[in-house]
């Protein structure tokens, strides 16, 4: 190096952020005048635009900030921190910390008009909210997407944009793109100019969903803004359809153990097209031999490749309605993966001994080629089980009657060791959402749940529990499935709410068995539903990680997802090392293979879960408020799921739920009793978690997924 450049690098861009902070540390007041700094780093071999870029950086950094008079503060010294904005409500913001991952509550008033994805420097304040920390954004050191969703509004003769989320404020249109807009239009918009409040943004309008009275485009919305695409970028489609091409050969079946001539098939809803699973069953001398056959997708998606990158983005297939944006593509999914019937197909077996408990005795796991012998549909064997299939149904099944029957016998063993070891039942109510040939909701209806979907659940438990076994005994890189205890500020307010349905607290360290006699006690009395509500909600979320942490919920040490390879990240990634531990590679190899890809695989799969979950629930809520919306004025019995102070939701046989507000009950002074109770002060009337109501549907909005109803009482006064 010449010593001209030696002297260049000496006084980098980097030495000067070095020297910027050390004066400002040094210096015995606050703030520093620009000039004054300046000086103090100036060189006679320096370099003034190096010196401007530190500033720059430093800046956008958060380190410093720019005051008042031209000077310039560490942000530290301040007590300013740096965050992330995450989501936007109306009239608050959220953010996440840089140097904790704390989340933070900004009310909307010290939000600066920052957007998500803005990186911001902020303050803590006196907390206003029930939230550990709030605060109040100071800079915005880097703008994010800006992009948001919206409605038109046509108001004072011209168009406005008014936001899904920040103020429902209306927001001035910029009229200088080209995509032609109306009144009541979803939309997507984009920020076009920066104001210091979100009612002072104006907005480029970029792409038209449709009509915001439809749930489909609500629904089109919803995927745009949490950036799912719908559809698979050229390398993946290529590569899929190579795939696709070249079909099953027969060197495939090398290496493979040939089970094409047992009684396999799979057992789903009558609309799934991508078949992950089947199953058979062998009676023993000393108990059963379970089958659990598992579509072996790792062979087709290798590590590194599009697809398999892709997969890693999207994490999970994402379902709503009567849609689907799958993790992989058709070709794959519906085609070569999916176990069809009467067609070869190359699985990865998991081969579990159980005794006549349902104990797992033995397992082992290997590559294998089966051959479905039917779609099984799960309302169609149900039919089977009670007895009432018709000659249609019986001829379809007729080979498979006994081990349908034989699987019937060992789900209930399973089902009892699972209540031996005191799982908590824990019932939960999915919707089924009804749509026309225009994709528009017209019914809704509580999923139904025979004894073939219990037999599949209880067959799936086992294997997952096995492979979860596999790994930890081996101690191998792996993706779990875990769910740690419920938080203990969780477990206090759960004490609270069961004292006030005079419910006995049996434990002060909660373990499985404690959840589930809560249930068994209440079950049977009209507080039930709201208990089971409340223990719901107790709970921990399950999540991935690469440490066998155990799952409460299940009562289980060894908890992983096997089983879904097709649609699920996790079951991807850990195929892949099961297939690598039958191969015979050791541990020292699978660790420095696999370790960090399990960190990484676990992280995102259960940010994508949370994801999917997030849009599934807000386009479900779309489809149910199109549902209703033709059911303004109805009456309807249902009961109270929730209660706020300021109102109460009130959920419907059919698993619709809307919102009574505190300003449509009859008039009076009401104390909340957090998190179950509205009580009229005067009077006395209540309105308690797991009470039954009379209700009106007022209101329902579409594009917010908002239904309103109001008390048939309060309407009758």
């Amino acid at each position: 190096m010449s010593r001209k450049n030696a002297e260049n690098e000496k006084y980098s861009v980097e030495s000067y952020k070095n020297k910027i902070e050390t004066f400002l540390k040094a210096h015995n007041k606050k703030a520093m005048l620009e000039k004054d700094l300046a000086s103090k780093c100036r060189s006679r071999k320096g370099n003034p635009d190096n010196y401007k870029k530190a500033v720059r950086e430093l800046q956008r950094e958060g380190v410093i900030i720019f005051k008042k008079q031209n000077k310039i503060a560490l942000s530290q010294r301040l007590g300013y921190k740096t965050a992330k904005i995450t989501r936007l409500s109306r009239t608050f913001g959220f953010g996440v910390s840089e140097k904790t991952g704390e989340e933070i509550f900004f009310p909307g008033k010290f939000m600066l008009g920052a957007m998500p994805g803005d990186r911001v420097l902020y303050r803590d304040i006196i907390s206003l909210s029930s939230y550990s920390s709030d605060g109040e954004v100071i800079d915005i050191l880097e703008y994010g997407d800006s992009q948001l969703t919206g409605r038109i509004e046509f108001t004072e003769g011209k168009n406005y944009f008014v936001p899904d989320t920040m103020s429902k404020s209306h927001i001035a249109i910029e009229r200088n793109g080209n995509v032609e807009f109306s009144e009541g239009d979803k939309v997507l918009a984009e920020i076009a100019y920066r104001g210091q409040r979100h009612t002072e943004h104006t907005v480029r309008i970029v792409y038209v969903f449709g009509s915001s009275e439809l749930a489909k485009s609500c629904a089109d919305s919803i995927l745009k803004i949490h950036g799912i695409n719908t559809e698979f970028p050229a390398d993946v489609m290529k590569e899929a359809g190579k795939i696709a091409d070249a079909g099953i050969q027969e060197y495939d079946y090398n290496n493979r153990e040939d089970f094409r001539n047992q009684k396999i098939f799979t057992i789903d809803s009558a609309e799934s097209k991508d078949l992950d699973d089947a199953v058979s069953v062998q009676r023993t001398e000393n108990g059963y031999i379970l089958g659990v056959h598992i579509a072996d997708v790792s062979h087709y998606v290798k590590g590194n490749s599009a697809i398999d990158k892709e997969a890693l983005n999207r994490g999970t297939s994402i379902y709503y309605a009567d849609k689907v944006i799958p993790m992989l593509p058709k070709e794959l999914s519906n085609g070569i993966c999916s176990l069809n019937p009467d067609e070869n197909r190359l699985t990865l077996s998991a081969i579990i001994n159980l005794d006549k408990s349902g104990d797992i005795v033995s397992y082992r796991f290997c590559k294998s080629v089966i051959r479905s012998r039917v779609k099984g549909i799960y309302s169609e064997i149900n039919r089977i089980l009670d007895g009432t299939a018709d000659e249609y149904i019986k001829e379809k099944y007729r080979d498979l009657n006994d081990e349908i029957f034989l699987m019937n016998e060992l789900a209930d063993i399973l089902i009892k060791r699972k209540k031996n070891r005191h799982a908590p039942q824990i019932e939960t109510v999915e919707s089924k959402l009804i749509t026309d040939e225009d994709g528009k909701c017209i019914d809704v209806k509580p999923r139904s749940r025979g004894k073939s979907e219990c037999i599949i659940e209880e067959f799936m438990l086992v294997a997952n529990e096995a492979s979860a076994n596999f790994a930890r005994v081996r101690e191998v890189p792996f993706v779990y499935r875990i769910h740690e205890m419920p938080p203990e500020e969780k477990i206090e307010r759960l004490k609270s709410v069961l004292l006030q349905f005079n419910i006995n607290v049996p434990f002060s360290e909660v373990k499985p068995v404690h959840i589930e006699q809560i249930l068994e006690t209440a079950k049977g009395t009209d507080v039930y539903e709201a208990i089971n509500l409340m223990v719901l909600r107790s709970m921990s979320k399950a999540r991935y990680f690469e440490e066998p942490l155990g799952h409460f919920g299940l009562a289980l040490e060894d908890y992983s997802h096997f089983t879904s390879p097709i649609r699920r990240y996790p079951d991807l990634a850990i195929h892949r090392i099961i297939t690598d531990m039958i191969a015979g590679y050791g541990n020292t190899w699978l660790k420095k293979r696999y370790s960090g890809f399990v960190h990484n695989a676990s992280e995102r799969s259960s940010d994508a879960e949370i994801r999917a979950v997030t849009i599934e629930r807000e386009c479900e809520d779309c489809y149910k408020a199109e549902y209703m919306k033709d059911k303004v004025g109805e009456e309807f019995t249902g009961r109270i799921s929730g209660v706020l102070e300021y109102g109460f939701y009130v959920s419907l046989p059919d698993t619709v739920e809307g919102f009574v507000h505190i300003r449509t009950l009859p008039q009076g002074e009401y104390d909340y009793t957090e998190p179950i109770l509205l009580k009229e002060a005067f009077s006395g009337k209540e309105y308690r978690l797991g009470d039954t109501v009379e209700v009106i549907c007022s209101s329902v909005n579409v594009n917010d997924g908002i239904i309103d109803f109001v008390l048939k009482e309060s309407m009758e006064e």
